[in-house]
């Protein structure tokens, strides 16, 4: 595929358990040789600038902070508050949108600081807690911030609240601004300890950001971003994924071994079909270095992520081929060319369907220059965009917030039990739409959870949905488990479904893989089979072999296991008896369509599948087990959008166990499965 070059500056600037070992992030960040860690930290552009920064942060209230990639802000500003007194009356806590970035991050500031993680430094991701009584600083993920607010509305244990990655704007990340924001307001109001907020972020919209932090001062940092050619495809590419292979092989054939190269891609299926393609390649060019080929997406065991982190072996050449978890929070060392395919896997939620949906999309033109800057980080770079330069001009300039794209039932009932009466005019920084709002509430009715979209009022079944970790949809089916006897069975299938991918099927052993799976295929679909998986799992003893040989993610499994644990502990705190049902599985097909029921699709008599209510054309992902089949009638866990709208997570129901579970819902969207 012919490129040609863009112009390499004339574009904006790239600006409570033991922990199981977690990677760390940046050049040497696993050393623990404390000479070592002390220069990288002196280094840092932002170590420089530690005298300036702690006389902003102890004297301002709000503080704006611009990093450009490879400042050093996410490890060491929260360093100077600790060193500045400001954990004197209370933590520093600092959220990160992703689990591995949470705990990576608190492993390399725990090296640097000479202590062990869960003591001065900790983290808490859902489902796992890493702190202590002796915790000062604390990284954690911005749901888990949120969550604690639930339970501490004025969020009493912190003294300082760094917002991280703020630009990538999550949907937790945008309701945490109108929450502390708020809370700083009522503890001064109240003459409580001042909370003091800091926003980070390596891009973003500063104006705005400040504008709605009440004028708040804007700190730049300057970054080591060193200069980054770009070139574009000359015309535009029918298949992104393809050009990036030819991209990657012609960069293989013509630059000099130990120059890696990073390959953003859309999700695990094309990163593994990837891998295996540039592994064979590799075999079949004489005279180029050997190639090193290495996947990295957010489902992958952690052992298996640390391999990006790996220096390359001299004379080689390692190719990370990754979704968009590598465009921030991940410093990959010794990346000389980035190959962009300029498409994102992003989640979308349609609020007159109540249907969510992942979908391949364009990236935005700031998530370009992310990407880009990621071959910046150590010496000169170039980055390769399979796609035109009047394909980039017509991008987005940013990327839509998620707030405004995906459900708001989670995070409307987290906003309820919090305490916020008028969720409709809440204080967001990009108000969503008002019909995913209206929505949302209308999701939330249907569930149990408030007495009425329109004065909405928590009920005491929304509390307590809302005392679990999980999608208000996946806590009513555990709820409604306690009625029909099976809540072992639907807490286990709800664990699972949290715990990423379980069923490997990996392209090099696809028959064997497939041919392993059939001891455990139910009839009834994809929530029962897993039920088989994890009961298998647990009578050879969580045995990791019997995993490997059964194309089981081990870890995941484990993962899973204490989510279940976990989840376990909270029913027993909301008083449900933990029932079985033993091989029964109608118990827990009801108690599943009891939540699921807005997923719910069934069969036309022309032999396709329709989501009621909307008659959306859908149908079942080909790694369903009831791929190729017809039921009547079944929920899903999600829709994914290619070619085709798929159902992912499927099991059958009946028709009538959804009429029982909503009969309100289905008075508007009519319930009828041809014979």
């Amino acid at each position: 595929m012919a490129l040609h070059p863009g112009g390499a500056n004339g574009e904006p600037p790239l600006k409570k358990h033991k922990p199981s070992p977690s990677p760390s992030h940046g050049p040497g960040a696993a050393s623990a040789d404390p000479a070592t860690i002390q220069r990288q930290r002196q280094a840092l552009p932002v170590y420089r600038l530690q005298a300036r920064l702690t006389r902003e942060l102890t004297s301002r209230p709000t503080l704006i902070l611009i990093g450009e990639t490879g400042s050093g802000k996410t490890t060491q500003v929260p360093q100077f508050c600790h060193q500045a007194g400001l954990t004197k009356t209370g933590l520093v806590g600092v959220t990160q949108p992703r689990r591995v970035a949470a705990m990576s991050l608190a492993q390399r500031v725990a090296d640097e600081m000479a202590c062990t993680v869960g003591q001065k430094v900790g983290y808490s991701v859902r489902f796992e807690d890493c702190t202590s009584t002796q915790t000062k600083i604390k990284y954690m993920t911005d749901g888990m911030l949120l969550r604690e607010a639930i339970s501490d509305h004025l969020l009493r244990r912190y003294s300082t609240i760094i917002l991280d990655e703020a630009h990538e704007r999550t949907v937790h990340t945008d309701v945490l601004f109108g929450i502390v924001k708020k809370v700083q307001k009522i503890r001064r109001a109240k003459n409580l300890p001042e909370l003091k907020i800091v926003v980070m972020s390596a891009t973003m919209d500063v104006d705005h950001f400040s504008r709605y932090f009440g004028g708040a001062p804007v700190v730049y940092l300057q970054g080591r971003q060193f200069p980054v050619q770009v070139y574009y495809a000359k015309q535009p590419q029918e298949d992104p994924v393809f050009s990036s292979l030819v991209s990657v092989t012609q960069l293989h054939q013509t630059a000099p071994a130990n120059q890696d190269v990073l390959v953003f891609l859309t999700g695990q299926e094309e990163i593994e079909s990837m891998v295996k393609n540039l592994r064979d390649v590799g075999k079949d060019l004489p005279g180029c270095p050997r190639l090193k080929v290495v996947p990295l997406y957010a489902s992958l065991p952690v052992q298996q992520q640390m391999e990006v982190f790996r220096e390359t072996p001299p004379g080689q050449r390692k190719v990370i081929v990754s979704t968009n978890v590598a465009e921030t929070s991940v410093t990959l060392p010794n990346i000389k060319f980035v190959v962009d395919s300029g498409m994102v896997k992003a989640r979308h939620h349609q609020p007159g369907t109540g249907l969510e949906m992942l979908r391949v999309q364009k990236i935005s033109q700031a998530q370009a220059w992310q990407r880009t800057g990621r071959a910046g980080r150590q010496s000169a770079g170039a980055c390769y965009r399979v796609y035109t330069r009047a394909e980039f001009d017509a991008m987005s300039r940013d990327t839509v917030p998620e707030i405004q794209r995906c459900s708001l039932a989670s995070v409307t009932l987290q906003l309820l039990t919090i305490g916020v009466k008028d969720v409709r005019n809440f204080d967001f920084l990009d108000r969503p739409d008002a019909g995913a709002i209206d929505g949302a509430l209308r999701e939330l009715q249907l569930l149990g959870a408030v007495t009425s979209a329109e004065q909405p009022e928590l009920t005491p079944l929304g509390r307590r949905m809302a005392s679990f970790p999980l999608d208000p949809k996946f806590a009513r089916a555990i709820l409604a488990s306690k009625d029909h006897g099976c809540t072992e069975e639907v807490v286990t299938i709800i664990a699972l479904l949290s715990a990423d991918i379980i069923l490997l099927t990996p392209p090099s052993n696809r028959e064997a893989a497939l041919a392993a799976r059939q001891k455990f295929v139910a009839p009834e679909g994809d929530m029962m089979t897993l039920l088989n998986v994890f009961r298998g799992y647990r009578k050879v003893q969580k045995n990791k072999e019997w995993c490997r040989e059964n194309y089981l993610h081990e870890r995941h499994l484990a993962h899973a296991a204490e989510i279940r644990r976990q989840l376990l502990q909270l029913c027993a705190q909301a008083q449900l008896t933990v029932g079985s049902s033993g091989q029964n599985t109608e118990p827990v097909r009801r108690s599943l369509a009891a939540g699921l029921f807005p997923c719910a699709a069934q069969l036309t008599r022309d032999g396709h599948h329709v989501t009621v209510g909307t008659n959306q054309k859908v149908h079942i992902h080909p790694s369903s087990t009831l791929f190729m089949t017809r039921p009547a009638c079944v929920i899903f866990t999600e829709l994914v959008q290619t070619s085709k709208k798929y159902m992912r997570g499927v099991c059958l129901v009946d028709p009538d166990w959804l009429l029982d579970a909503a009969p309100e819902y289905f008075r508007t969207h009519r319930l009828h499965v041809e014979s």
